[in-house]
């Protein structure tokens, strides 16, 4: 059913345990997305960037599957966690009963972790995208580059969160650990969206900023280089990507 922002905003603020906090941050890895593909649109065609295109052009093919990906994974969250609440309500007078009750609840908690570690991975590889259009981003969006870094890192950290609550529970701890290490994987890419925010803040600073000088600076001076910032993991899916 199609719903507008606000009846999906109402629903989340109601006392209903779905949507939560799930959905939100895959709602927000999504945004993220689509701030990428807007960026990538508003750059491909403009003569000044046409040495960029070949990056855009595939950012905004990722981006836009990454967006629809996203989306799913909020409707996945809630599934799981449906799961893990049917699993609670088994029953248990005996103690066959409580052995099938347990061993359901533990397979619908590792079936909870698996929905955010995978938006965590998505959310990840949007940061990367937005690393990897920033050098070459029409400059009138440049501020979309570092909100999209933003909200994808937003999501990201949310799904850690997402993750851990579930993991902690297991009482399978290599089941546990596991899970955990494949998301201490995706977490370097809190740093490096903070790179990428750091880096369009200081362009649209503008060179006097860094010098104490008044120079009368445009406010978004001529693309530069990244400070700081990682090469992007997987670049082959981004062709022609910068570092």
């Amino acid at each position: 059913m199609q719903q507008t922002i606000s009846e999906w905003l109402g629903e989340l603020a109601s006392g209903e345990p779905t949507p939560g906090g799930g959905a939100a941050a895959a709602l927000m890895a999504a945004t993220g997305a689509a701030l990428v593909g807007m960026v990538t649109e508003l750059t491909i065609g403009n003569p000044r960037y046409a040495d960029h295109e070949p990056t855009m052009t595939a950012a905004r093919e990722r981006a836009a599957e990454l967006r629809k990906l996203a989306a799913e994974l909020a409707d996945a969250d809630e599934a799981a966690f449906g799961a893990v609440i049917e699993a609670y309500r088994l029953p248990k007078a005996t103690e066959t009963e409580k052995a099938g009750r347990s061993a359901a609840i533990q397979q619908a908690l590792a079936g909870a972790a698996r929905v955010p570690l995978r938006l965590a991975a998505v959310s990840a590889e949007i940061v990367g995208l937005a690393e990897s259009i920033l050098d070459g981003a029409n400059v009138n969006v440049l501020s979309d580059v570092a909100v999209a870094a933003d909200a994808a890192r937003a999501a990201l950290s949310s799904a850690a969160v997402n993750v851990e609550v579930n993991t902690s529970t297991l009482t399978d701890r290599s089941v546990a650990a596991a899970l955990d290490g494949e998301l201490a994987g995706h977490l370097g890419a809190i740093g490096r969206a903070d790179r990428v925010t750091a880096a369009v803040r200081a362009r649209i600073a503008g060179p006097s900023a860094a010098s104490g000088a008044s120079s009368g600076a445009s406010a978004v001076p001529g693309a530069s280089a990244v400070p700081g910032a990682s090469a992007v993991p997987g670049a082959s899916a981004v062709p022609g990507a910068s570092a």
